[in-house]
């Protein structure tokens, strides 16, 4: 299987062990869209064996969608995405047709704020974990 997410990153790596890796993705016009990246290629979360809120503390969104698409990229992986309610396409989905224009102003104190989930995202899994 050629797969993009086992040749590369995906984004910025905020925090990565064995079985998954949180990377910020570049998104110009979607500031803190993380990606939860499964370790090994599985294609379906169903193919995975049986067996954390930074983002929502840091850039205080409205909503955070999750979503497990898979149709480009058939390898597990989430879209961990923080919703404003004065974003382009809210509250359709990030991927509908855009309802409104947001200012540069405000993307970039988005942009800026996001900065924050990278210290914060690795922070917080390292103490879960017990990684130094």
């Amino acid at each position: 299987m050629d797969c993009v997410f086992c040749r590369e990153d995906g984004g910025e790596v905020l925090w990565s062990d064995d079985a998954l890796r949180v990377v910020l993705a570049a998104e110009p016009d979607w500031p803190g869209l993380c990606r939860v990246i499964w370790g090994a290629y599985a294609a379906e979360m169903s193919d995975l064996a049986d067996g954390d809120r930074a983002m929502r503390r840091v850039l205080v969104p409205e909503k955070i969608n999750l979503a497990s698409l898979g149709n480009q990229v058939p390898h597990v992986h989430w879209h961990v995405i923080p919703r404003f309610s004065n974003d382009s396409r809210f509250p359709l989905p990030i991927w509908a047709p855009r309802q409104r224009t947001v200012s540069e102003t405000q993307l970039s104190r988005r942009r800026a704020q996001a900065t924050l989930l990278r210290e914060q995202v690795r922070n917080e899994l390292n103490q879960a974990f017990g990684h130094q």
